[in-house]
């Protein structure tokens, strides 16, 4: 919806309070066209049911509201004696229609001084719950969410089973676009394993439903600070097409707030041109420098002494290991389709010597081996490592030497996935990120890179009628941009699904940035009996200089204080009664 269609959307919410409730509010001693003005008729239920005023605040703020009208059909009803479990059920179930049948055709007094206790234990209970469902949605949506760390794109920064508060209100909360949403979950349903949201995400018809009609624009709360360059930050995946992973099906076209949530380090704001060189990214020319906890890996070549020992593997680590190495002999390479073989084979160049070529790949047909002559290499491999790591470990365990390996043959699984534009995970050729407000030369070459801008994040139709760009049905030789754009990487930069593939992502897209890590678990995913607690990094935040500190001893003080100071507060109550 945009505003228009909000305004009239709140205006016919008001016409239907107003037909259903203008007898109760008289009977209430107010006056019938109190229940009809906007706000102001809340102001006044709120003291028909005996409520407190800020519990407007609640009725308008998406998701939190949908807690709240059940509550406020339920109370508005028992301030006129319909206290039966039936009636709470029939408000419940009919979405508050059930108020018109009493509005209209039952005799009610109005309960001036009704006792808005709970009147059971169960009453107390379910109260209490109602309420702390409240405070807690209002959090995770506007304030703070947990998030854990499933994937190793940020390994050495933040590790898998890092369990993180994310900030929302650094960049400024999002405002939940799904209105109609279960409270305190993402996108499923735990359990049911189904939406938990109301949306048509049918790649066909998701434009024009009528239930995503009832979408809200976007808009941001006022944060204190921007994204800047190397901040760490969570943002709903902008390829996120998928209903459920590891399932075949259909793509589908979710809300963006229910896209699937990232975490990547944002390495090139609005404005900035930004190139990828032997896998470092260098903004505006110039190398990024990257903050002292950040960790980036790189592929590098391992040579040993012999062949790989235990001891070297454990040194390195076997999770590190990513590729093969062979060698051809050069006199193998002087054939007629030799090369046309090594391009078929997806071979990379590694380095060259007076007898061989090495390259990181494998041949497994045996034919193509033959041909080439080619062997697997015991002695050298492909490992995942930071620079510090390669530095540190040559010359130990039989390591004879370490160096630093990029993919150079471009291909078109890079973005914008088109051959006029290929590249590679370690390099790639200049790039403009979008800021709001620019304009941008617009013509066929330049058209993959800006496509999905145009027609996906911003809106619009269109079309290219031979050598004419159409947007809208006008002619356009030039585009300027609606919203601010970002370029999100992982540190570990062969284990990372990124920009480097999807591209870029839009304002509307940011989440937070994660601030604290609460828990972290070694093994998540090998089952609960391989679970080991990484103690160092319990309590300890995610941003900052040097190495990270956990503060859980601290908190464990605080909390043994706060014990021994509320024991001794009650003993001296009791003692005083």
């Amino acid at each position: 919806m945009n505003g228009t269609q909000w305004i009239i959307f709140i205006l016919s919410i008001q016409v239907i309070h107003f037909l259903g409730t203008w007898k109760l509010y008289l009977k209430a001693g107010r006056k019938a066209w109190e229940a009809a003005i906007p706000v102001y008729n809340a102001i006044v239920l709120m003291q028909i049911i005996n409520r407190p005023k800020w519990w407007v605040i609640l009725l308008f703020i998406p998701i939190i509201n949908l807690l709240m009208f059940p509550v406020v059909w339920v109370e508005t009803l028992r301030s006129f004696g319909k206290n039966s479990l039936l009636d709470t059920w029939l408000a419940i179930l009919t979405l508050g229609l059930y108020i018109y049948y009493v509005n209209y055709f039952e005799d009610v007094k109005y309960i001036e001084n009704r006792d808005i206790h709970p009147k059971s234990a169960l009453g107390e209970w379910v109260s209490s719950i109602v309420f702390a469902i409240v405070a807690a949605t209002l959090v995770h949506t506007y304030l703070i969410q947990p998030f854990v760390i499933p994937t190793s794109s940020l390994e050495k920064t933040l590790l898998v089973g890092d369990f993180l508060f994310v900030s929302k209100f650094h960049y400024g909360a999002r405002i939940p676009m799904t209105t109609v949403a279960a409270p305190m979950v993402h996108d499923t349903l735990p359990v049911l394993k189904t939406r938990s949201y109301v949306a048509d995400v049918d790649p066909a018809t998701y434009r024009t439903s009528i239930w995503n009609k009832l979408q809200l624009p976007y808009l941001r709360l006022p944060g204190f600070k921007k994204v800047k360059r190397n901040d760490i930050v969570v943002f709903s995946w902008p390829a996120d097409t998928v209903y459920q992973f590891f399932k075949k099906q259909k793509g589908v076209r979710k809300p963006i707030d229910k896209k699937s949530n990232y975490v990547k380090r944002c390495v090139g704001v609005p404005g900035d041109s930004l190139t990828i060189k032997d896998g470092y990214v260098y903004i505006n020319g110039e190398k990024t420098v990257l903050p002292y906890r950040a960790k980036p890996e790189f592929l590098h070549t391992v040579t040993v002494e012999g062949q790989f020992s235990n001891a070297a593997i454990e040194l390195l680590g076997r999770e590190n290991l990513s590729g093969n190495v062979i060698r051809v002999p050069n006199s193998s390479l002087q054939q007629e389709r030799a090369s046309e073989v090594i391009t078929a084979m997806n071979l990379e160049l590694i380095k060259s010597d007076s007898t061989y070529t090495y390259y990181a790949g494998n041949i497994g047909n045996q034919k193509v081996k033959e041909y080439l002559k080619s062997e697997d290499m015991k002695n050298m491999a492909l490992f995942n490592l930071t620079e510090a790591e390669a530095k540190n470990y040559t010359g130990k365990d039989g390591i004879t030497s370490i160096d630093k390996f990029s993919y150079k043959i471009p291909d078109t699984s890079i973005f914008p996935q088109d051959a006029a534009h290929s590249g590679t995970v370690d390099n790639m050729a200049s790039i403009y990120i979008p800021e709001k407000g620019k304009t941008v030369p617009l013509n066929l070459e330049v058209l993959p890179i800006y496509e999905k801008i145009i027609k996906e994040y911003e809106g619009n139709d269109l079309k290219v009628n031979g050598n004419q760009i159409l947007i809208n049905g006008e002619v356009s030789n030039s585009y300027t941009f609606n919203q601010n754009y970002y370029w999100m990487m992982g540190d570990n930069r062969h284990r990372s699904e990124d920009s480097r593939f999807w591209g870029y992502v839009p304002e509307d897209h940011i989440v937070g940035t994660p601030i604290f890590i609460w828990m972290s678990i070694d093994g998540i995913n090998d089952g609960m009996s391989n679970w080991k607690v990484r103690w160092d990094r319990v309590f300890t935040t995610v941003n900052g200089d040097g190495e990270p500190t956990s503060y859980f001893k601290y908190f464990l003080i605080l909390l043994a204080a706060w014990f021994i100071f509320d024991f001794f507060r009650k003993k001296k109550t009791a003692a005083n009664k």
